[in-house]
């Protein structure tokens, strides 16, 4: 509850004085449940070896606090790890964006910063350990970089259709449940990608 509602909804909202006050209420209704669960607890056990336990171990109030700690630490330590999931989802959806607003895309190629007009990009390709960019009436661009890193880079109307191939939707010629045609080059569609592209590419179509 105190990493999935009261810091999302007060905290991060900067709610200081009610995050504080639910905050406080959550400490004291968790703190009298674990009493609650811990004397229980030790009922049960009073039959048995309650005598020879240790001393810390009779200190319900401070189990109770104990647990409650490390309760709280482990929801800090959930919500920053959510929180940074999310940064970087957000950092990918503005490369993204820009890429989209700028119309390019930057790779690195040659030693230097290639910029790639997105309209002028037919397919990517990806062979042993580098990736080719066929561009239109163009030289291709070479470069290191994975094809996975471009694709997180390039939104529709480029499409994963293979493991080695991306491309540019709008130049397909045509296309059939094995292949879409660019430029005269049949790029294979394989199982795993097929469903998606030809979903895709039958609505663009009609």
């Amino acid at each position: 509850m105190f990493s999935a509602f009261l810091v999302p909804q007060y905290l991060l909202q900067k709610k200081y004085f009610k995050f504080g006050l639910y905050t406080l209420y959550t400490i004291i209704v968790s703190l009298n449940l674990e009493i609650i669960v811990i004397t229980l607890a030790f009922a049960a056990l009073a039959n048995y070896q309650y005598e020879h336990m240790l001393p810390a171990a009779k200190n319900v109030f401070g189990l109770a606090i104990t647990m409650y700690f490390v309760a709280l630490i482990k929801s800090f330590s959930l919500l920053l790890r959510i929180s940074h999931a999310r940064q970087e989802e957000i950092a990918t959806l503005e490369e993204k964006q820009n890429i989209l607003q700028k119309g390019y895309l930057l790779v690195r190629a040659d030693r230097k910063n290639a910029k790639i007009l997105l309209e002028d990009i037919l397919y990517i390709e990806s062979l042993s350990d580098y990736v080719k960019i066929n561009i239109n009436d163009k030289p291709v661009i070479i470069t290191k970089e994975k094809i996975s890193t471009i694709e997180e880079k390039l939104t529709k109307p480029f499409m994963r259709v293979h493991r080695s191939f991306i491309v540019n939707t709008d130049k397909i010629n045509s296309f059939s449940a094995e292949a879409v045609e660019i430029a005269s080059m049949d790029i294979p569609i394989s199982r795993s990608y097929k469903k998606a592209v030809l979903q895709y590419l039958q609505h663009e179509h009609h």
